[in-house]
């Protein structure tokens, strides 16, 4: 095998939040090494959360900048970007991109993310279908729309990427249809109740949400989106279809190596592969879970942050432990603040529910208990106590002895045991992204 000529001590995959924290964890402990960065993007690294607020017009390009201009000379970073590494060789610890280039590495780190599933669907080829999860895609639907004046819109998939998307669309002023297979919106992440508070204040702002349906066909005109036919039967007239299902792991440029896999890179608490000298995080790491039932894969930002500081600390010789991945989403969506964390809809037994519901008001407020300890909680409308109930589930203290008051209007950090107060986390911890 031919040798690299590009090698450096730390060499990342990806330059989004894992990669970057990456970066700062080594250079904690290593002020000097070579750290060698590669993306398949062309740009500097952003905030991937804010592609709506980019495509609904709401930010500019500058305030989506993960970290200043500077950043990766302060850093002392090489960056490569357009790069698509397609294999790695463990053994001889040489990376083989797309282009044929070689890279040499000493430590790896593998923080590619996650890539859109995209379902078989007939003449989906066509101009005007889109996905919906880098800048690239937010700037291509930007251009589409103004450029071949776009009225209607069809998206499949009512999850958080779905939903954002339509809120940055419905912002343009465009009309918007969702289509989505389940029984309801977000339904991996909201129970029917906080899912149906949602669906009534995205109708309310002409949102149509068509449910346990999908997309048959596209049907183009000229090589452009013209039509959507739904598996019902129903015909839709759309200029643009948002195919916005799921992402899944990109993995890849790993299949072909000895690097451990189920749905994503497997790791240890270390953010360790299977693989000596090779860690992941991010979207594309699957590790331990905070309830310890086994391996996750979570495509939440401050999780990936968290995994990308740790991967670091260790990949410079330290000796971080990842606490396993917990679940949770805070997010403004339709104007209504929605925080959920952890368990939030177990099908199984053994399970506590205390919840408090004024739909009509968009309230919500949903408490779910094993063995006395809070392990989920959703929280819709009213969301100020998301940082004592987060600080709870993660501290997995009992809360038999003020249980019934969690749901109490007046509950708050006095309500507390007082030798456990001093060791809460605050509302900033859980960070609401405003619509």
């Amino acid at each position: 095998m031919k040798q690299a000529e590009n090698k450096a001590e730390y060499v990342i995959i990806g330059n989004s939040v894992a990669g970057i924290a990456a970066i700062e964890a080594i250079r904690k402990r290593d002020k000097n090494s070579r750290i060698l960065v590669i993306t398949r993007e062309p740009a500097k690294a952003y905030s991937r959360p804010m592609i709506s607020y980019y495509l609904g017009g709401k930010v500019s390009i500058r305030p989506m900048m993960y970290r200043n201009s500077s950043f990766y000379r302060d850093m002392k970073i090489d960056l490569v970007g357009e790069t698509e590494i397609t294999a790695i060789n463990s053994k001889d610890k040489v990376l083989t991109a797309a282009d044929g280039q070689l890279f040499g590495y000493n430590k790896l780190l593998i923080a590619t993310g996650g890539t859109p599933i995209m379902p078989a669907i007939k003449g989906a080829k066509v101009k005007g279908v889109f996905n919906f999860t880098t800048f690239a895609d937010a700037e291509a639907i930007k251009e589409y729309v103004e450029e071949e004046h776009v009225n209607e819109v069809v998206i499949l998939g009512a999850g958080l990427i779905g939903l954002k998307a339509a809120e940055a669309l419905m912002a343009l002023k465009k009309k918007v249809i969702i289509v989505e297979l389940a029984d309801r919106i977000l339904a991996t992440t909201f129970d029917k109740k906080a899912s149906s508070i949602i669906e009534k204040s995205l109708a309310k702002q002409g949102c149509e949400i068509v449910l346990r349906d999908s997309i048959s066909q596209i049907i183009s005109d000229k090589g452009k989106v013209s039509e959507i036919e739904l598996v019902s039967g129903r015909h839709i007239e759309a200029q643009i279809a948002v195919i916005a299902v799921g992402v899944r792991p990109y993995t890849d440029l790993v299949k072909s190596s000895p690097v451990k896999l189920n749905r994503g890179i497997i790791v240890d608490s270390a953010m360790l592969t299977s693989e000596a000298d090779i860690y992941s995080a991010g979207d594309v790491a699957e590790g331990p879970d905070f309830f310890g039932t086994g391996n996750i894969v979570l495509v939440i930002w401050p999780d990936a942050s968290r995994q990308g500081t740790i991967a670091g600390t260790n990949m410079a010789g330290g000796s971080a432990v990842y606490g396993g991945g917990l679940a949770m989403n805070s997010v403004e969506l339709a104007g209504v603040p929605t925080v959920s964390v952890g368990k939030t809809d177990p099908q199984e037994e053994g399970y506590e529910i205390l919840e408090k519901a004024d739909l009509k008001n968009s309230f919500y407020k949903k408490l779910v208990f094993k063995d006395d300890v809070l392990v989920g909680a959703i929280l819709v409308g009213r969301i100020d106590r998301a940082g004592i109930y987060t600080g709870l589930i993660k501290d997995r203290i009992s809360t038999s002895a003020f249980k019934k008051d969690l749901l109490s209007d007046d509950f708050g950090v006095i309500s507390l045991p007082r030798d456990y107060r001093k060791h809460m986390v605050s509302e900033s911890d859980v960070p609401i992204m405003q619509s």
